[in-house]
Parts: structure tokens; sequence; C-alpha cells
């Protein structure tokens, strides 16, 4: 994943860039940010919240953050999508697939029948629920902040805790080995994290792209939703995510998250964009950025840019009065 639009280039050349992360160290979010080149060579710094790690973009204290965005089977995780739908404008430059296997990390000489008391973040626990009741059916299950969290207070003999559910990783950076290895209920499960920078320019096309946005309901009546839709639908425009999320202005408002096929320089992506802003009260634009997968997009036919330019083009013949 590269990034090539001026606002990349702000960092001296004499300093690295700094990257800010959803810790602590251990986390799945590390090991996605780990798989970028210009994060190993830069500066990492673990935030203890999701928030915490935007924030710290927006204050200058670091280039980008790299926080998770949703998983392929909790879906999207709303202190991410909130965040970046409420807080000062950033955008998304860049996304990791990363798939996440789940192990039960204890301290050294821990058997798996001496585990009375686990630590781990509802999104595992949630995807581990039937091999816990499985396997370890009298076991506590307390949820916190993060994984790697977890197995930083299991590594701490006083803590309480007997066992921690979280990634590979995390026992590597505590002290920690398995006591079981891919406990995870649905094997192959995949966590979406994006990269984050301050406002400015999108990075350019690549022909493999997708586009992030938040668009709020002018009011509550019927075929409100059919009505935003149908501007992607229109124009050829896929849809891979919608959901739906509170204002907080009351019951009955919301607003819908929406990730596209495409990159706000094409036509068609921009003119299901504008269309948008015509009906919506507000639209937020969250970045359009490379794919993780590369996969294709199928562009059906009269929805290319050459079709929009003919179109645009046949119709300012009419108004000019000019002959076709």
């Amino acid at each position: 994943m590269t990034d090539d639009s001026p606002r990349n280039a702000a960092a001296p050349a004499d300093r690295p860039e700094r990257f800010a992360y959803f810790g602590p160290e251990g986390t799945f979010t590390e090991a996605a940010l780990l798989t970028l080149p210009e994060a190993r060579q830069g500066v990492r710094e673990p935030f203890t919240t999701v928030p915490m790690a935007l924030d710290a973009v927006r204050r200058g204290d670091a280039d980008a953050a790299m926080v998770p965005l949703e998983n392929s089977v909790e879906g999207p995780v709303p202190t991410s999508v909130d965040e970046l739908a409420d807080g000062d404008m950033l955008l998304i430059t860049g996304e990791v697939l990363l798939p996440v296997e789940f192990a039960l990390l204890v301290r050294p000489g821990t058997a798996l029948e001496d585990i009375k008391n686990i630590c781990t973040h509802p999104h595992a626990h949630a995807q581990c629920r039937r091999w816990l009741a499985r396997t370890l059916p009298h076991a506590h299950v307390a949820t916190g902040t993060s994984t790697a969290g977890a197995a930083m207070a299991v590594a701490d003999p006083t803590s309480g805790y007997d066992a921690a559910i979280a990634a590979p990783i995390a026992g590597e950076r505590y002290g920690l080995v398995p006591a079981a290895d891919s406990i995870a209920d649905r094997p192959g499960a995949v966590t979406r994290f994006v990269l984050v920078r301050p406002p400015g320019p999108p990075t350019a096309p690549t022909g493999f792209d997708r586009t992030s946005l938040m668009a709020y309901l002018t009011d509550d009546h019927p075929g409100a939703l059919l009505e935003f839709l149908t501007e992607f639908a229109v124009r050829g425009v896929n849809l891979t995510l919608i959901q739906s999320r509170p204002t907080g202005d009351g019951f009955g408002r919301y607003r819908f998250w929406i990730d596209c096929e495409g990159h706000v320089a094409d036509a068609r992506v921009g003119e299901a964009l504008m269309g948008l802003r015509r009906i919506c009260s507000d639209v937020r634009f969250l970045g359009s950025y490379p794919r993780a997968d590369q996969g294709r997009i199928e562009i059906r036919r009269g929805t290319h840019d050459s079709d929009f330019a003919e179109a645009s083009a046949w119709l300012h013949a009419i108004r000019s009065g000019h002959d076709l």
C-alpha cells in the first residue's frame, strides 16, 4: 500500500514517519501496521484507545494512525466508525486485511485444567465463545480494551487472571505461551484495518480502489434509504458495505457508513457522491484508497468515464444549439 499524495511528504526529511496505532504492543493492529514497509522503517507508538490514536494524528503528534475498522465475523468496529464520522476530519489512505488467529495464552507452567479466569477483548470473546463453552465451561471470562492488554495482565502473576485470548504476537511480547492455538469458532476470520492521515488530496486512482463515506438522511420518510442507494445503483457503483449508525440526536435518526468500489476521481463515483450530497443533510467523505485485495472492479456498460464524458458533450451540444 503506497501513498504519494502531498500530505505524506509533510514529515521532515531528517526524521522518520511517526505511526500511531491501537495498542498496547502485541495487538492485531500492531501486526497489521508491521505489514507496511514504511511503518517498519518509521517510529511506532501504541495508544490505549482508538480515539487516542486518531487524536495523535489530529494534533500532529503522529503522521498516520492504524486502527481496526471491520471484522468478517463481528462486522464494523463501532468505535472506529463513530470516531472517524464525528471527530475532526481525517482521511483513510490505505487498508490492510489481516487473518485473525486467536490463541489461549498462559504463563509458562500453567496447564489447561488450571485455568479459571480468562481476560480478553469483547470481539475476541465473541469469536471464541463456543470453544470456551466446550473446553473450559467453568472458566470466568472478563473483557477489557484490547487482547494485548489482556496478555499484559496475565503476564502479571498478581493480576488474578490465568489466561488471555489474544494474538500469538502478544505471547511473544509478554513472555506467555499458548495453552491452545487456533481457538476461534470460525476459522479464516479476517479483520480490515485502515491507515488514516490528515486531510489532503486523495491518493491517485489505481483501478482497484475503495471509497468510504458517511451519509446523513435529511429526514425519516418512506423510501429515504432507497433514494440514496439509487444514486449508486443507476451509475453502476457497487457497495461493499453499508451500516446504519444512530446520530445521537434521538430515536429514528440515522447515518450510514458506506464503502463502495471505485475512486472519487472516477466519473461514476463522483457523480454518485454529488447526487448523494443533493439529497442528504450531510455527507462526510472519508477517503478513496487502494483495496488490500486488489479485487477487479466490474464496470457496467455505460458507466465508464468515457461514457459520462460523451453524454456531457452531447448535452452541451444540445444546450448550445450545435448540430450533433
